[in-house]
C-alpha cells in the first residue's frame, strides 16, 4: 500500500492550496488528512467515508473541504483562506474515519507566511 501526497508549498496568509492524494494497493472505506506543526502533536484535519460523510477539526470548518475520487481512489483538500497557524506537514491518512488509519504518506509541507 502507498499514499502519494503532493500539493504542499509556500503561500500568503489569505491564499489557497489544494493538497492531492493517491492510493495504490489497497482501497479504502475512508481517508483523510493530518497535520503536525512544529513542537506539536499531529492532528486530524479532515476525513472522509466513501459515503460522504465528512469530519473536519473545529479550526478548519468553513474554510478546508475534503473530497473523494473512489474510482480513482483520490483524496483532496481543499485548503481557502489560509492562516499562519495552518503551516504544517500535512499527511493523507487511509483507513479509518473516526481515528486515525493505519496507512500514511510522506508528508508535505505547507507553510503559510508573509
Amino acid at each position: 500500500v502507498q499514499l502519494q501526497a503532493s500539493g504542499g508549498g509556500l503561500v500568503q496568509p489569505g491564499g489557497s492550496l489544494r493538497l492531492s492524494c493517491v492510493a495504490s494497493g489497497s482501497k479504502f472505506n475512508a481517508m483523510g488528512w493530518y497535520r503536525q506543526a512544529p513542537g506539536k502533536q499531529r492532528e486530524l484535519v479532515a476525513a472522509i467515508t466513501n459515503a460522504g460523510r465528512t469530519n473536519y477539526a473545529d479550526s478548519v470548518k468553513g474554510r478546508f473541504t475534503i473530497s473523494r475520487d473512489i474510482a480513482k481512489n483520490t483524496v483532496v483538500l481543499q485548503m481557502n483562506s489560509l492562516k499562519p497557524e495552518d503551516t504544517a506537514v500535512y499527511y493523507c491518512n487511509a483507513g479509518a474515519f473516526t481515528v486515525a488509519g493505519a496507512y500514511w504518506g510522506q508528508g508535505t509541507l505547507v507553510t503559510v507566511s508573509s
